[in-house]
């Protein structure tokens, strides 16, 4: 089996971080080799960055700048952990990616989804995932999941923004096609988990990639 690069991503609050989790075991429990990664962040430059980002202190950001910094991260983060591990054979699994700047600053943000794709395709070369997992989830229920008392900087945008989120990945998956799903992420953990893995079970292809 030649390596796949799969996403997780939707709104604050959907669970993507616990099923990519579950992904990544279960994948290795099938035998195979998988890395585990994240934005912002996943490399020691990352993390400086998410710091920035995500800290309530550094305050209001023009969406642009915001872009940049997260576009920043990922250049590195593709250039030193992504790309090599693809390259290598492995599957990468991936806590938010393009998808998220593209949606956060470019649709909710009003950046608008072409400049902010123009710069993920800077900062990936191009990469693409072979998945993109959004996993749709109302406001209402996102907001019992997260702890009120530690919102980082992001979260703490107003309702209205995060609905626009909401809307903007739905529209991102459609506009990617067939490389996209969209899964209901109000649902138990276990079902949510039980769905991504007969996506991916019905789905698998070797990739061109591989050697």
């Amino acid at each position: 089996m030649g390596s796949r690069f799969i996403v997780l991503d939707g709104p604050d609050g959907c669970g993507k971080t616990t099923q990519a989790r579950l992904l990544v075991n279960a994948l290795e429990q099938a035998g195979v080799e998988v890395m585990h990664t994240h934005e912002p962040g996943g490399t020691p430059a990352g993390e400086r960055i998410r710091q920035v980002l995500l800290d309530p202190a550094t305050g209001e950001l023009d969406p642009l700048t915001e872009a940049l910094l997260f576009c920043a991260d990922r250049a590195q983060h593709v250039s030193t952990v992504i790309k090599p591990a693809l390259d290598q054979g492995k599957t990468v699994v991936c806590d938010r990616f393009a998808s998220s700047t593209a949606v956060y600053q470019g649709y909710a943000g009003g950046l608008g989804f072409e400049p902010a794709q123009r710069l993920n395709d800077i900062a990936t070369g191009g990469l693409q995932p072979d998945l993109l997992i959004v996993l749709d989830i109302d406001l209402a229920h996102a907001r019992e999941r997260m702890d009120e008392e530690r919102l980082d900087r992001i979260e703490q945008y107003t309702e209205d923004f995060h609905d626009r989120v909401r809307q903007g990945f739905i529209e991102y998956a459609r506009l990617l096609g067939e490389r996209a799903v969209v899964l209901d992420g109000n649902r138990p953990v276990d079902e949510v988990h039980e769905e991504i893995m007969q996506i991916i079970e019905s789905g698998w292809k070797p990739d061109p990639r591989a050697k």
